[in-house]
């Protein structure tokens, strides 16, 4: 039966290695020959004349002299072919015109074609297609110990897998990194590591007799059209390796059905995979090698407005899913570099919105930092302050105080005092929830100075608020108290109804705190009623959740119990994964106040599970105390580069 296997997959992942052993391994089964053909589709002179590879199959078999037409050789070629057991081997294919005229239309023939290229066009041939990805960490360090002993990188076992990370999974570079290490025997590997931690110098140090990364690479970029070219290396200045659809159409400054042509230019040639729908990647090496063709164009006009346009777009992108979550926050200006073309991210609902901060979150940050360097200050607090919803709902606390403290420093550089106010709050919200309290408390200080300078009543209400909580944390109820009421006052002042309910909210959870929950039911009740009246559901939520601990402390089981599973619907519907955490953790709390430990055990794994899932450490290890007095031992695993709660 006729098969033809076509394997693509990025230069230098080892297309032709593992076609060629595949078919040795099956040599018993081809009496006749095995064929080989190097098409040369990324050679400096051009890919190969399909005549010339079957002018040698035909010479091959005896036939001289060969025909002269295309059309005859073929048939030619299909009339020797059709009884012989045969393998070929068609390696670097450019096209499937290239390829068709050398299929041998045999029943008894083999055929793998390697390429960089998709070559989807030989599906109307029959050809199945096995994309080759990259080698897992542990299939590198074998190949490198295969090369350079064992022994040796055992002995230097640290130097050998930075050896391996620089290559990337790339085959080609594990074995031009082995081939250098083992030129040098007496070398230490940490010196190979060290050179290939450079950057684009990665690219030029894996070489041997003249074969390096950079010349596969180089060779994949010259059949791409002007265009993708150009996107590539525009693409190549972003701070991130992972991107959409829409950010490559904003880089192009083309439209979405024009951006994905281009983006299809570049994955045919394994330049760029994608990695679910509308999302692709940059291989880490790919990604040095467009950061170098891109740098001609990094501090030329071309380059700055593409650069631009993406910071423009996360921000109003991040601000349109601001207004939508947090529309009580989305306050201050925004200032954009110029009209794009290219309209923020619209949402349904706060669900998507939320989703979308969640999903884009490293990249967001990389602009942040990015917009920072670049000189665009008011772009990078304008960044951090957008980004207040991913904040306040999931609770990245590590995020949190590292975007703020960017966003600190830029608005000072731009001389926004208001933007410098909004860092100090937001701010100190997150290094309060960091667990960092001391410097929480300086910077709301800061920001309450600042305010009564400015003479911003609603922003020193923020400061006391903030100031209350780290208060609360360090255990002065009578303090947080006091700094709750001033808060009231001064948003009642304002008619701020939602500020002076958030107030009246956490006074109650101070009397809860300080065992007075008689007295905290009634502000708790009231900032319900008032935050369900101008439909702030979260907030609202987290109302329900205290009136459900306070009825709890107070024997009111049913009430409590109603209560909790009102706040866990809305906190669940709204994606807020901390709170749904510690309203578990007060069902929990209930659950043992009504003598019912199995049950509060339950709810206390259930919140344990939640905490884990947003890094919450601090929190985390709360829970796993609760639970080993219930002989549970709970492992705590917080999500890396998060902490606290």
């Amino acid at each position: 039966m006729d098969v033809t296997v076509v394997v693509t997959g990025p230069a230098g992942v080892g297309k032709t290695a593992l076609a060629a052993q595949w078919l040795r391994g099956l040599a018993g089964r081809f009496p006749d020959g095995q064929l080989y053909a190097d098409l040369r589709g990324y050679a400096p002179g051009g890919p190969a004349d399909p005549a010339e590879a079957l002018g040698a199959f035909l010479r091959a078999f005896g036939i001289t002299p060969v025909p002269g037409s295309l059309e005859e050789a073929t048939a030619l070629w299909r009339s020797l072919a059709a009884d012989r057991r045969i393998a070929v081997l068609l390696d670097n294919a450019s096209t499937a015109a290239q390829v068709r005229p050398l299929l041998p239309g045999s029943d008894h023939a083999v055929v793998v074609v390697t390429s960089r290229r998709r070559l989807t066009g030989l599906g109307i041939d029959g050809a199945v297609f096995r994309p080759l990805g990259l080698l897992a960490r542990e299939a590198s360090t074998e190949i490198l110990a295969e090369r350079v002993g064992e022994r040796r990188v055992a002995d230097e076992s640290a130097a050998a897998a930075e050896v391996v990370d620089a290559c990337a999974g790339l085959p080609l570079a594990i074995c031009l990194a082995a081939a250098r290490i083992a030129a040098r025997p007496v070398q230490s590997l940490a010196v190979t590591a060290e050179v290939l931690g450079r950057g684009t110098e990665r690219l030029a140090t894996l070489n041997v007799e003249g074969e390096t990364v950079q010349d596969l690479l180089d060779a994949s970029c010259e059949v791409l059209d002007a265009d993708a070219a150009r996107l590539y290396g525009l693409l190549g200045l972003l701070p991130f390796a992972e991107f959409t659809l829409e950010v490559a159409a904003v880089v192009a400054d083309v439209d979405l059905i024009a951006a994905d042509h281009l983006l299809d230019g570049l994955i045919d040639v394994h330049l760029l995979e994608e990695v679910g729908p509308g999302r692709f990647h940059f291989h880490d090496l790919v990604r040095l090698h467009a950061r170098a063709c891109g740098a001609r164009l990094r501090d030329a006009s071309t380059g700055c407005a593409a650069a631009d346009r993406i910071v423009d777009w996360y921000l109003a992108s991040a601000t349109a899913a601001e207004a939508i979550v947090s529309p009580s926050h989305r306050t201050l200006a925004r200032d954009y570099c110029g009209r794009s073309v290219h309209p923020a991210r619209e949402f349904e609902d706060d669900a998507q919105a939320l989703g979308w901060l969640d999903q884009e979150r490293d990249r967001l940050a990389d602009v942040l930092r990015w917009s920072a360097e670049r000189g665009r200050n008011a772009a990078a607090w304008q960044l951090a302050d957008a980004m207040w919803p991913l904040f306040l709902r999931l609770r990245p606390a590590r995020l949190w105080v590292e975007a703020h403290r960017v966003g600190l420093r830029a608005a000072r550089a731009d001389g926004d005092r208001l933007g410098e106010l909004r860092m100090l709050t937001s701010g100190g919200n997150g290094l309060r929830n960091a667990g960092e309290s001391a410097e929480a408390a300086q910077w709301f200080t800061e920001a309450l100075d600042l305010a009564r300078e400015l003479a911003h009543p609603l922003a020193q209400a923020d400061a006391l608020y903030g100031l209350s909580q780290t208060h609360r944390v360090a255990g002065r109820l009578d303090e947080a108290a006091d700094c709750l009421r001033q808060v009231v006052h001064l948003r009642e002042s304002e008619d701020y109804v939602r500020g002076s309910a958030l107030a009246r909210l956490a006074y109650g959870e101070v009397l809860l705190t300080a065992d007075r929950a008689v007295e905290a039911v009634g502000p708790i009740e009231r900032a319900h009623h008032e935050l369900s009246s101008i439909r702030d559901d979260y907030e609202a939520a987290r109302a329900m959740a205290f009136l459900g601990l306070a009825h709890g402390r107070l024997g009111a089981f049913g009430r409590a119990e109603a209560c909790i599973g009102e706040a866990l619907t809305g906190f669940r519907a709204r994606l807020s994964v901390h709170w749904e955490a510690r309203t578990l953790e007060f069902a929990g709390e209930v659950e043992e106040w009504r003598g019912r430990p199995a049950a509060a055990r339950t709810r206390f794994e259930q919140s344990l599970a939640r905490y884990q899932e947003v890094g919450a450490a601090a929190e985390a290890a709360r829970l796993a105390g609760r639970l080993a007095a219930y002989g549970v031992d709970s492992a705590v695993t917080p999500r890396p580069g998060d902490a606290g709660g």
